[in-house]
Protein backbone atom coordinates (compact mmCIF):
# COMPACT_ATOMS: atom_id res chain seq x y z
CA UNK A 1 0.00 0.00 0.00
CA UNK A 2 1.11 3.35 -0.93
CA UNK A 3 -0.23 6.94 -0.33
CA UNK A 4 1.33 10.06 -1.49
CA UNK A 5 0.61 13.70 -1.10
CA UNK A 6 1.33 16.36 -3.86
CA UNK A 7 2.52 18.84 -1.86
CA UNK A 8 4.08 22.91 -3.55
CA UNK A 9 7.86 20.73 -2.48
CA UNK A 10 7.02 17.62 -4.27
CA UNK A 11 5.62 14.50 -3.70
CA UNK A 12 5.25 13.68 0.45
CA UNK A 13 5.46 9.64 0.72
CA UNK A 14 3.71 8.99 3.56
CA UNK A 15 2.75 5.76 3.17
CA UNK A 16 5.69 4.45 0.78
CA UNK A 17 4.71 0.54 0.48
CA UNK A 18 3.57 -1.30 3.40
CA UNK A 19 2.36 -4.72 3.52
CA UNK A 20 1.07 -7.15 6.16
CA UNK A 21 -1.84 -9.69 6.89
CA UNK A 22 -3.63 -9.72 10.03
CA UNK A 23 -5.67 -12.70 11.41
CA UNK A 24 -8.82 -13.23 12.98
CA UNK A 25 -8.78 -12.01 16.73
CA UNK A 26 -5.03 -11.35 16.44
CA UNK A 27 -3.68 -7.64 17.63
CA UNK A 28 -1.27 -6.08 15.17
CA UNK A 29 0.85 -2.94 17.24
CA UNK A 30 2.17 -0.36 14.52
CA UNK A 31 5.28 1.59 16.31
CA UNK A 32 7.17 4.60 15.41
CA UNK A 33 7.77 8.14 16.23
CA UNK A 34 4.98 10.96 15.26
CA UNK A 35 5.58 11.56 11.41
CA UNK A 36 6.45 7.76 10.41
CA UNK A 37 3.09 7.26 8.58
CA UNK A 38 1.57 4.93 11.21
CA UNK A 39 -2.65 7.40 11.23
CA UNK A 40 -1.90 7.80 7.18
CA UNK A 41 -1.83 4.13 6.86
CA UNK A 42 -4.51 3.22 9.15
CA UNK A 43 -6.87 5.82 7.46
CA UNK A 44 -5.43 4.62 4.03
CA UNK A 45 -6.55 1.35 4.85
CA UNK A 46 -9.95 2.55 5.87
CA UNK A 47 -10.43 4.65 3.32
CA UNK A 48 -10.47 7.83 5.18
CA UNK A 49 -7.71 10.07 2.96
CA UNK A 50 -9.20 11.01 -0.33
CA UNK A 51 -8.77 14.39 -2.51
CA UNK A 52 -7.07 15.80 -5.84
CA UNK A 53 -3.75 15.97 -4.21
CA UNK A 54 -3.82 12.44 -3.07
CA UNK A 55 -2.30 9.43 -4.87
CA UNK A 56 -2.96 6.10 -3.24
CA UNK A 57 -1.89 2.51 -4.76
CA UNK A 58 -2.00 -0.88 -3.59
CA UNK A 59 -4.81 -3.14 -2.54
CA UNK A 60 -6.72 -3.85 0.71
CA UNK A 61 -8.02 -6.85 1.12
CA UNK A 62 -10.55 -7.89 3.58
CA UNK A 63 -11.82 -11.66 4.00
CA UNK A 64 -10.21 -12.11 0.37
CA UNK A 65 -12.37 -9.54 -1.41
CA UNK A 66 -11.40 -6.17 -2.30
CA UNK A 67 -12.34 -3.07 -0.92
CA UNK A 68 -10.15 -0.82 -2.67
CA UNK A 69 -13.24 1.19 -4.52
CA UNK A 70 -14.67 4.40 -3.08
CA UNK A 71 -18.04 2.44 -2.74
CA UNK A 72 -17.05 -0.94 -1.30
CA UNK A 73 -15.23 1.05 1.99
CA UNK A 74 -18.00 3.06 2.82
CA UNK A 75 -20.24 -0.03 2.93
CA UNK A 76 -17.78 -1.77 5.52
CA UNK A 77 -17.16 1.82 7.63
CA UNK A 78 -18.69 0.89 11.37
CA UNK A 79 -20.24 -2.75 10.25
CA UNK A 80 -16.74 -4.55 9.21
CA UNK A 81 -13.97 -1.95 9.73
CA UNK A 82 -14.13 0.79 12.70
CA UNK A 83 -11.90 3.36 14.07
CA UNK A 84 -11.46 4.59 17.72
CA UNK A 85 -9.70 8.46 17.03
CA UNK A 86 -6.73 9.72 19.06
CA UNK A 87 -8.30 13.00 20.27
CA UNK A 88 -12.09 11.99 21.27
CA UNK A 89 -12.66 16.05 21.84
CA UNK A 90 -12.33 16.40 18.54
CA UNK A 91 -13.68 12.87 17.05
CA UNK A 92 -16.91 13.74 19.05
CA UNK A 93 -19.20 16.51 17.49
CA UNK A 94 -19.21 18.75 20.60
CA UNK A 95 -23.09 20.12 19.36
CA UNK A 96 -24.77 16.89 19.78
CA UNK A 97 -25.85 14.55 22.65
CA UNK A 98 -23.98 11.27 23.31
CA UNK A 99 -26.92 9.44 22.67
CA UNK A 100 -27.64 10.53 19.13
CA UNK A 101 -24.07 10.11 18.04
CA UNK A 102 -24.13 6.35 19.36
CA UNK A 103 -27.56 6.05 18.37
CA UNK A 104 -27.20 7.26 14.40
CA UNK A 105 -25.12 4.22 13.04
CA UNK A 106 -27.13 2.02 14.99
CA UNK A 107 -30.23 3.70 13.14
CA UNK A 108 -28.19 3.97 9.58
CA UNK A 109 -26.30 0.50 9.35
CA UNK A 110 -28.48 -1.78 11.47
CA UNK A 111 -31.99 -0.45 10.20
CA UNK A 112 -33.03 -0.04 14.09
CA UNK A 113 -35.88 1.85 15.19
CA UNK A 114 -35.30 4.42 17.55
CA UNK A 115 -36.50 2.50 21.17
CA UNK A 116 -34.26 -0.47 20.24
CA UNK A 117 -31.12 1.89 19.32
CA UNK A 118 -31.56 3.73 22.38
CA UNK A 119 -31.20 0.40 24.69
CA UNK A 120 -28.68 -0.69 22.48
CA UNK A 121 -26.86 2.39 23.17
CA UNK A 122 -27.56 2.15 27.16
CA UNK A 123 -26.37 -1.25 26.69
CA UNK A 124 -22.77 -0.19 25.15
CA UNK A 125 -22.08 2.93 27.40
CA UNK A 126 -22.64 0.10 30.02
CA UNK A 127 -20.60 -2.22 28.50
CA UNK A 128 -17.57 0.20 28.23
CA UNK A 129 -17.89 0.97 32.13
CA UNK A 130 -19.55 3.87 32.13
CA UNK A 131 -22.20 4.32 35.53
CA UNK A 132 -25.37 5.82 34.75
CA UNK A 133 -25.80 5.17 31.23
CA UNK A 134 -29.64 6.68 30.59
CA UNK A 135 -28.36 9.89 32.18
CA UNK A 136 -24.85 9.83 30.28
CA UNK A 137 -27.08 9.66 27.17
CA UNK A 138 -28.49 13.41 27.36
CA UNK A 139 -25.32 14.97 27.96
CA UNK A 140 -23.05 16.59 25.44
CA UNK A 141 -19.24 15.52 25.56
CA UNK A 142 -17.75 18.38 26.80
CA UNK A 143 -19.71 17.72 29.65
CA UNK A 144 -17.23 14.28 30.61
CA UNK A 145 -13.45 14.09 31.35
CA UNK A 146 -11.27 12.86 28.64
CA UNK A 147 -11.66 8.99 29.95
CA UNK A 148 -14.96 8.87 29.56
CA UNK A 149 -15.66 10.63 26.02
CA UNK A 150 -12.81 8.18 25.14
CA UNK A 151 -15.02 5.28 26.34
CA UNK A 152 -17.88 7.10 24.17
CA UNK A 153 -15.84 6.68 20.94
CA UNK A 154 -15.43 2.84 21.89
CA UNK A 155 -18.68 2.69 22.40
CA UNK A 156 -19.61 4.28 19.16
CA UNK A 157 -16.73 2.09 16.80
CA UNK A 158 -18.22 -1.17 18.52
CA UNK A 159 -22.10 -0.08 17.84
CA UNK A 160 -22.33 -2.41 14.88
CA UNK A 161 -20.21 -5.15 15.58
CA UNK A 162 -16.76 -4.32 13.17
CA UNK A 163 -14.50 -7.78 12.93
CA UNK A 164 -11.86 -4.97 12.60
CA UNK A 165 -10.51 -2.31 14.76
CA UNK A 166 -8.02 0.57 14.31
CA UNK A 167 -7.30 2.15 17.64
CA UNK A 168 -5.38 5.54 16.81
CA UNK A 169 -3.33 6.29 19.68
CA UNK A 170 -6.28 5.55 22.36
CA UNK A 171 -4.91 6.59 25.29
CA UNK A 172 -2.53 9.81 24.13
CA UNK A 173 -4.37 12.33 26.12
CA UNK A 174 -5.32 10.64 28.87
CA UNK A 175 -3.07 9.62 32.32
CA UNK A 176 -1.48 6.54 33.16
CA UNK A 177 -4.02 5.21 35.08
CA UNK A 178 -7.12 5.38 32.94
CA UNK A 179 -4.62 4.53 29.67
CA UNK A 180 -4.19 1.12 31.49
CA UNK A 181 -8.28 1.02 32.00
CA UNK A 182 -8.55 1.74 28.51
CA UNK A 183 -6.30 -0.72 27.59
CA UNK A 184 -7.54 -3.45 29.68
CA UNK A 185 -11.04 -2.67 27.99
CA UNK A 186 -10.25 -3.16 24.88
CA UNK A 187 -8.28 -6.12 25.09
CA UNK A 188 -11.94 -6.88 27.01
CA UNK A 189 -13.95 -6.22 24.22
CA UNK A 190 -11.84 -7.87 21.96
CA UNK A 191 -11.92 -11.70 23.21
CA UNK A 192 -15.59 -11.15 24.00
CA UNK A 193 -16.03 -10.18 19.86
CA UNK A 194 -13.34 -12.65 18.50
CA UNK A 195 -12.48 -9.11 16.80
CA UNK A 196 -9.17 -8.08 15.07
CA UNK A 197 -7.54 -4.60 15.92
CA UNK A 198 -4.59 -2.59 15.15
CA UNK A 199 -3.22 -0.56 17.67
CA UNK A 200 -1.25 2.14 16.90
CA UNK A 201 1.10 3.85 18.82
CA UNK A 202 4.35 5.77 19.52
CA UNK A 203 5.18 3.62 22.60
CA UNK A 204 6.43 0.18 22.45
CA UNK A 205 5.60 -0.37 26.17
CA UNK A 206 1.62 0.02 25.34
CA UNK A 207 1.82 -3.09 22.30
CA UNK A 208 4.57 -4.75 24.98
CA UNK A 209 1.93 -8.16 26.29
CA UNK A 210 -1.15 -6.53 24.05
CA UNK A 211 -0.38 -7.23 20.72
CA UNK A 212 0.36 -10.39 18.80
CA UNK A 213 2.59 -9.15 15.79
CA UNK A 214 4.27 -5.74 16.56
CA UNK A 215 5.55 -3.43 12.90
CA UNK A 216 7.60 -0.72 13.61
CA UNK A 217 7.52 1.98 11.04
CA UNK A 218 10.08 4.19 10.11
CA UNK A 219 9.54 7.52 7.36
CA UNK A 220 6.59 5.42 5.68
CA UNK A 221 8.13 2.00 5.44
CA UNK A 222 8.28 -0.83 7.66
CA UNK A 223 11.65 -1.53 9.37
CA UNK A 224 10.58 -4.41 11.16
CA UNK A 225 8.09 -6.69 11.86
CA UNK A 226 7.80 -9.85 13.95
CA UNK A 227 6.02 -11.79 16.77
CA UNK A 228 5.60 -9.66 20.24
CA UNK A 229 7.55 -11.89 22.08
CA UNK A 230 10.17 -12.33 19.06
CA UNK A 231 10.87 -8.46 18.79
CA UNK A 232 11.57 -7.83 22.35
CA UNK A 233 13.89 -10.89 22.67
CA UNK A 234 15.51 -10.80 18.99
CA UNK A 235 15.06 -7.00 17.98
CA UNK A 236 17.20 -6.96 14.76
CA UNK A 237 16.63 -3.02 13.15
CA UNK A 238 18.87 -0.21 15.06
CA UNK A 239 15.75 1.57 15.28
CA UNK A 240 13.73 -0.96 17.16
CA UNK A 241 16.44 -0.75 19.70
CA UNK A 242 16.51 2.81 19.99
CA UNK A 243 13.02 2.81 20.67
CA UNK A 244 13.07 0.53 23.38
CA UNK A 245 16.23 2.15 24.90
CA UNK A 246 14.30 5.41 25.33
CA UNK A 247 11.73 4.06 27.30
CA UNK A 248 12.35 5.24 30.84
CA UNK A 249 13.10 2.19 33.36
CA UNK A 250 12.12 1.67 36.98
CA UNK A 251 15.33 0.22 38.01
CA UNK A 252 17.60 3.92 36.90
CA UNK A 253 17.78 6.49 39.72
CA UNK A 254 16.21 9.47 40.06
CA UNK A 255 16.72 12.00 37.31
CA UNK A 256 18.87 9.62 34.41
CA UNK A 257 18.54 11.03 31.39
CA UNK A 258 16.54 9.22 28.88
CA UNK A 259 18.66 7.65 26.13
CA UNK A 260 17.07 9.85 23.37
CA UNK A 261 17.13 9.42 19.98
CA UNK A 262 19.54 11.83 17.96
CA UNK A 263 18.39 13.89 15.09
CA UNK A 264 15.29 14.09 13.74
CA UNK A 265 12.91 12.24 11.26
CA UNK A 266 13.69 12.42 7.44
CA UNK A 267 12.12 14.90 5.58
CA UNK A 268 9.43 12.20 3.18
CA UNK A 269 9.48 14.87 0.56
CA UNK A 270 13.11 14.65 0.14
CA UNK A 271 14.64 11.27 1.83
CA UNK A 272 18.28 10.88 2.01
CA UNK A 273 19.78 8.58 -0.64
CA UNK A 274 20.51 4.77 1.33
CA UNK A 275 18.78 3.67 4.84
CA UNK A 276 16.60 6.65 6.17
CA UNK A 277 17.84 6.00 9.53
CA UNK A 278 21.50 5.96 8.40
CA UNK A 279 22.06 9.80 9.62
CA UNK A 280 20.21 9.03 12.95
CA UNK A 281 21.98 5.20 13.46
CA UNK A 282 24.72 4.32 15.79
CA UNK A 283 25.40 0.98 13.32
CA UNK A 284 25.23 3.04 10.12
CA UNK A 285 28.42 2.46 7.89
CA UNK A 286 29.92 3.82 4.17
CA UNK A 287 27.25 1.35 2.67
CA UNK A 288 23.74 2.61 4.24
CA UNK A 289 24.30 6.14 3.22
CA UNK A 290 24.39 4.79 -0.49
CA UNK A 291 22.07 1.20 -0.59
CA UNK A 292 18.80 1.10 0.37
CA UNK A 293 18.03 -1.82 2.41
CA UNK A 294 15.48 -4.03 1.73
CA UNK A 295 13.08 -6.44 4.42
CA UNK A 296 14.65 -9.80 4.77
CA UNK A 297 13.27 -13.11 6.64
CA UNK A 298 15.29 -14.06 9.92
CA UNK A 299 15.80 -17.57 10.93
CA UNK A 300 12.72 -16.89 13.29
CA UNK A 301 9.57 -17.65 11.00
CA UNK A 302 7.75 -14.27 10.30
CA UNK A 303 10.55 -12.12 11.64
CA UNK A 304 11.22 -9.60 9.07
CA UNK A 305 13.89 -5.87 9.49
CA UNK A 306 15.49 -4.05 6.92
CA UNK A 307 19.01 -3.61 8.00
CA UNK A 308 22.90 -4.25 6.69
CA UNK A 309 24.07 -4.30 10.15
CA UNK A 310 21.74 -5.70 12.39
CA UNK A 311 21.93 -5.20 16.47
CA UNK A 312 22.91 -8.49 17.84
CA UNK A 313 24.52 -9.64 14.97
CA UNK A 314 28.75 -10.16 14.64
CA UNK A 315 27.96 -7.78 11.72
CA UNK A 316 26.21 -5.06 13.93
CA UNK A 317 28.37 -5.59 16.65
CA UNK A 318 31.31 -5.12 14.48
CA UNK A 319 29.98 -1.38 12.93
CA UNK A 320 28.84 0.09 16.56
CA UNK A 321 32.95 -1.21 17.36
CA UNK A 322 34.08 1.12 14.44
CA UNK A 323 31.72 3.76 15.00
CA UNK A 324 32.20 3.85 18.74
CA UNK A 325 36.39 3.61 18.11
CA UNK A 326 35.94 6.87 15.55
CA UNK A 327 34.51 8.71 18.28
CA UNK A 328 37.21 8.22 20.46
CA UNK A 329 39.37 8.93 17.81
CA UNK A 330 40.85 5.48 17.88
CA UNK A 331 41.60 3.27 15.12
CA UNK A 332 40.03 -0.68 14.76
Amino acid sequence: LKTHFRTERGTARAVDGVTFNLEQGKTLGIVGESGSGKTVLSRSIMGLISGPKVKRSGEVMLEGRSIADDDDIRKVWGVEMSMIFQDPMTALNPTMRIGKQITEPLRKHLKMGRSEAQETAIALLRSVGIPGPEKRLRVYPHQLSGGMRQRVMIAIALACGPKLLFADEPTTALDVTVQAQILDLLQELQDERFMSVILVTHDLGVVAGRADDIAVMYAGRIVEMAPASTLFREMRHPYTEALLNSIPKLADPSHTRLDAIPGRPPDIVNPPKGCKFAPRCHYAQPRCYEEDPQLVETETAGHLYRCFFPAGTPEGERALEINTAALAGESV
